[in-house]
């Protein structure tokens, strides 16, 4: 892994992140934001609006770490659940709904239904990450124990199990080719900030120089919760199990607040301390991204382009270009209105 083609010298840091979705790719920018996806046609289809606004404790320090890492839970699983939507949409025999959609849908409504199936998502989401990556670590090295009175040992061991099922998770969905794909997206998303950030014209070519990796990654920010769970969980020695799964549960928050800092302060510096802090959540996005084909940075670029319109430019929905622009999709009957505007009067009785 060369460093310098991830801490770029002369890069110039930006505050639009992404995230990779089904099929395609969601550009953020303070302003705007713009979700692109390739459809099963070989189109882009871009639907672009303002920016989330964030709260006022959004900006506070430590405190934001949490306040952001939850809306952006909240407002990425509702993207990834429209992409979805769109793909069904555009190919429903590739996307069969489940039973359980098409059962809430009946009873609800499909707008009441949709709302409730995010928060679902994102409750689910938050107590599968909890007990997994969080407490299930703390309950299996319960019986270490047994052999050491050393809390830092013990509190060492289990985060290094609780990184151990990470990376196994990863491994194993990794597999899937649904998920091998949008860690394809996530690459290009990768690419294509690395591209934008170095003040390169925005081409697959271009972007293709680049690594996948990107210092200011979400997966970076998972690595460093664990990292610091570690050093947080020692100092609070090594009560019974319950009392450990209550006060992990607790201090979340501050692990969470602390990690956000660290991703930000990664995110605009290159010193050596931030490289070193920086090289395990690099590695862990080896396995968290892949190679993009041209194809998919073609729609990373369009979303990134698409966020970069001056202020004012009406937001859309609908196909778009290569540079993120609305293009007028020609259908059957906008071909016969053209042809009879353009077809020549035939007056009564006048010779054809």
């Amino acid at each position: 892994m060369d460093l310098k083609k991830i801490f770029l010298k002369d890069a110039c840091p930006t505050s639009i992140g992404g995230q990779a979705i089904m099929e395609g790719i969601m550009m953020r920018g303070p302003g705007r934001t713009a979700i692109a996806i390739r459809l099963p046609d070989q189109r882009i289809y871009m639907k672009t609006e303002p920016s989330p606004k964030g709260s006022k404790w959004g900006k506070v320090p430590l405190i934001r770490g949490v306040v952001n890492f939850v809306a952006s839970l909240v407002y990425g699983t509702k993207v990834l659940m429209y992409s979805a939507d769109k793909l069904e949409e555009y190919y429903p025999e590739d996307y069969e709904k489940d039973k359980f959609d098409v059962w809430v849908e009946e009873k609800l409504g499909k707008e009441k239904a949709w709302k409730i199936l995010m928060v679902l998502s994102v409750v689910l989401a938050l107590a599968m990450s909890v007990g997994i990556f969080m407490l299930l670590p703390t309950v299996v090295v319960g019986w270490v124990s047994h052999f050491t009175d050393s809390v830092l040992l013990i509190n060492l061991i289990e985060g290094i199990v609780r990184i151990l099922i990470f990376m196994v998770y990863i491994l194993l969905i990794g597999k899937m080719p649904d998920i091998k794909t949008v860690f394809q997206y996530h690459g290009a998303e990768h690419k294509t900030i690395h591209c934008f950030e170095n003040n390169l014209e925005l081409t697959p070519k271009n972007a293709q120089q680049f690594y996948t990796l990107h210092p200011r990654c979400g997966t970076s920010f998972l690595v460093f919760v664990m990292i610091i769970a570690v050093l947080v969980h020692a100092l609070m020695g090594w009560p019974n199990v319950v009392i450990r799964v209550v006060s992990r549960i607790l201090v979340l928050p501050v692990i969470a607040g602390l990690s956000y800092e660290l991703l930000k302060w990664a995110g605009r510096s290159s010193n050596p301390v931030v490289k070193a802090l920086s090289m395990p959540g690099l590695y862990v996005q080896k396995l968290t991204t892949r190679e993009p084909s041209d194809e998919q940075l073609e729609v990373a670029i369009a979303a990134m382009k698409a966020v970069l319109k001056p202020e004012g430019t009406p937001y859309f929905e609908g196909i778009c270009d290569l540079d993120g622009n609305p293009v007028t999709e020609v259908t059957e009957q906008n071909v016969s209105a053209q042809e009879d505007e353009a077809s020549p009067t035939v007056e009564e009785g006048e010779a054809l």
